[in-house]
């Protein structure tokens, strides 16, 4: 809807959007996107269980402007109150994305095919979705795998984002991975409980995955997670080209950022 200067457009979103700090993201990225925001209703739930709803109108100067808005915090979850199925077009070519197309997030998908939402398969990040309507599926597709004549989601209409929520039970070993770093807080046991999970994992058939970056061996703790690495405790390493650069300036000169790693002084021409 549009009047003289200004196009809106009525949203709402629903489930733990309180304590997974959904809606304050969703408030910010209208702000800092130059958009306004109305607020029409708020319905909190009483309990940590308990989910939250709110509805909002969404301000913008155009209706392009308007459209980045709303396409920003569909990411978070934010659907337009007035719902439509999802706008599908067929590919002209392999290997090619329909212009305008609706890229994929690591996030739970779902799009509306004559009036019924169903859950897109396969989730993955920066995909297209391919849509059979007569099976009433849908199904995320790398632009290596689309083919010629694929039925393709474009736009935001008809879609809706599931964001991952906060873990409410404040449990397990990885529960501090929620929180705020603090100095103060005891390492001791997290280290115990962390140490605990990896056993099991290693004498289980579960996989440890460990998200590296060049940190590792600016600590120096490289060796450590060589040794774990070597004793079956880390399955997976990710990692950018920061690690393995900072690793071999390690291994050939003993520095890392031209700074030695023995003794913390700086190396002439480091």
């Amino acid at each position: 809807m549009s009047t003289q200067n200004e196009f809106r457009e009525e949203v709402e979103l629903a489930g733990h959007i309180i304590d997974s700090l959904i809606f304050p993201k969703v408030l910010d990225e209208i702000t800092a996107l130059g958009g306004r925001f109305e607020i029409d209703e708020v319905q909190i739930g009483y309990q940590r269980t308990d989910p939250s709803h709110a509805q909002f109108h969404v301000i913008a100067t155009s209706a392009e402007h308007l459209e980045k808005i709303l396409t920003a915090i569909g990411q978070h979850g934010a659907v337009s109150v007035e719902q439509s199925d999802c706008q599908i077009v067929e590919t002209e070519m392999t290997g090619v994305f329909p212009e305008g197309f609706h890229a994929t997030t690591n996030q739970e998908t779902e799009v509306r095919i004559e009036g019924e939402w169903i859950v897109v398969q396969k989730q993955e990040m920066d995909c297209s979705i391919a849509v059979d309507e007569k099976n009433k599926t849908a199904t995320c597709v790398p632009m290596s795998e689309v083919k010629k004549g694929e039925k393709i989601v474009i736009g935001r209409a008809g879609t809706r984002v599931y964001p991952i929520e906060r873990d409410r039970t404040g449990h397990g070993a990885f529960g501090f991975m929620n929180s705020t770093v603090s100095s103060e807080k005891p390492k001791g046991v997290t280290l115990r409980e962390i140490a605990s999970e990896m056993k099991k994992a290693r004498n289980g058939n579960g996989k440890i995955l460990v998200v590296g970056g060049p940190a590792i061996v600016h600590t120096g703790s490289r060796e450590h997670l060589s040794h774990l690495i070597k004793n079956n405790f880390v399955q997976v390493l990710f990692a950018g080209n920061a690690l393995a650069t900072h690793d071999i300036e390690q291994s050939f000169f003993g520095t890392s950022l031209g700074v030695s790693m023995t003794d913390g002084g700086s190396i002439e021409e480091g």
